[in-house]
């Protein structure tokens, strides 16, 4: 193989190719007569839209790179840090202006989607904004409380109590812990180059596929727009043996948590089973919650954390990627496994939507057990052979 030819093979190469013709086909998707052809079935919208979010995405992340720059927005690296070189962050940029695009060409949304995208949009602000100055933990839990309660506000919540005043309060505490649970989860899932994007991008097409199986264009043309968002921000962040050119920083990470926790509480995801519906949203999004579940517990244990602040602020290599990576695969083959692992459970949840209860929970246990046994083989292994953090 020649040089040039090896040169024609690399990731940077491929995007300075499709760089112009991605652009042509982002100002074509943009007018009308082409975009209302699109309109005019179900499945020619749902295609559209996944190709206009990543067109989005992939010509706006070097706009975010740049600003990242400009604002100083730069992750340095450090003794808990995977990375080597200093990387901008602001990622997060990219994908929300894709994907509030591509929900405001759609046009198609319901006052809760409304609600969803205030608090959505406050969360990836306060977030940014943490990229750029670091916040106190307190802040940022104020204002994404607040962002909760405007969803809230707005008829977002989960719905699987009797109607009385205590079932409407536990389920309004369920969706603030869910809500705040799975922001600062994903958050914390974002340690390795493409995991976070990616991980996101899987369960958005799962949640896509059971909503157009469930007869729900709303949440299906809501999980399409963050699909595509990420995808078009992966080729940057996930590259071939090469490490990532931008991260998503707190703004992106915490927009993705927030965003993707509000599509598993808006879907009606079961044939009338409320069991369904609350399960299948957990077991899509298993890995971030396996995730923080292990990592709290063990800092906990060994007295690492000790109040919500220091459980925000805390940066060890002790979380689910971090820990493959030390028992021996390498970094692309941690996020490769991840993915894998969030697939199988999200077949699990997409034959769940014409299940009854006693399924939803046989597989919820099975989750249950199976993520015992990687959490147990993963911290046995890296204490029995004395790995090193």
């Amino acid at each position: 193989m020649t040089q040039q030819s090896k040169i024609g093979l690399t990731p940077g190469y491929f995007l300075a190719r499709c760089l112009p013709a991605l652009a042509i086909i982002s100002i074509l998707l943009i007018r009308d007569p082409v975009r209302w052809w699109f309109f005019s079935s179900g499945h020619l919208r749902a295609l559209y839209l996944a190709i206009f979010a990543s067109a989005m995405a992939f010509l706006l992340t070097p706009v975010a790179m740049y600003l990242a720059r400009v604002l100083g927005a730069i992750d340095q690296p450090a003794a808990r840090k995977m990375h080597a070189t200093p990387t901008p962050l602001m990622g997060g940029f990219a994908i929300f202006v894709a994907f509030t695009a591509t929900i405001f060409i759609n046009n198609l949304y319901t006052e809760e989607v409304k609600g969803v995208a205030i608090a959505a949009t406050l969360v990836y602000l306060i977030g940014a904004l943490d990229d750029i100055k670091p916040l106190s933990a307190k802040l940022r839990l104020v204002i994404q409380l607040t962002a909760v309660a405007i969803m809230i506000e707005y008829g977002v919540r989960v719905s699987f109590m009797p109607d009385s005043w205590w079932g409407d309060g536990l389920e309004i505490l369920f969706t603030v812990v869910w809500m705040i649970g799975m922001t600062n989860a994903v958050n914390f899932l974002d340690g390795l180059d493409g995991l976070a994007a990616g991980t996101i991008m899987i369960y958005a097409a799962i949640f896509s596929f059971i909503s157009f199986e469930m007869g729900q264009p709303y949440m299906r043309f809501l999980s399409i727009a963050l699909m595509g968002s990420c995808l078009g921000f992966l080729p940057y962040n996930f590259r071939v043996r090469k490490p990532a050119r931008i991260f998503l920083g707190d703004g992106g990470s915490n927009f993705l948590g927030f965003t993707v926790a509000a599509i598993g509480i808006l879907g009606d995801w079961g044939t009338g089973s409320s069991s369904v519906d609350l399960i299948v949203p957990i077991l899509i999004m298993g890995v971030p919650i396996f995730d923080t579940t292990l990592t709290t517990f063990l800092r906990i244990k060994y007295g690492q954390v000790r109040n919500f602040a220091e459980w925000i602020h805390f940066t060890g290599k002790d979380h689910f990627h971090h820990r493959l990576v030390e028992i021996g695969f390498s970094v692309r083959r941690s996020v490769v496994a991840i993915y894998l692992v969030s697939v199988i459970l999200g077949i699990g949840a997409m034959v769940l939507r014409k299940s009854d209860g006693l399924d939803a929970v046989l597989l919820l246990v099975q989750a249950f057990i199976l993520f015992t046994m990687i959490g147990y083989f993963m911290v046995y292994v890296k204490e029995h052979f004395n790995l090193k953090s």
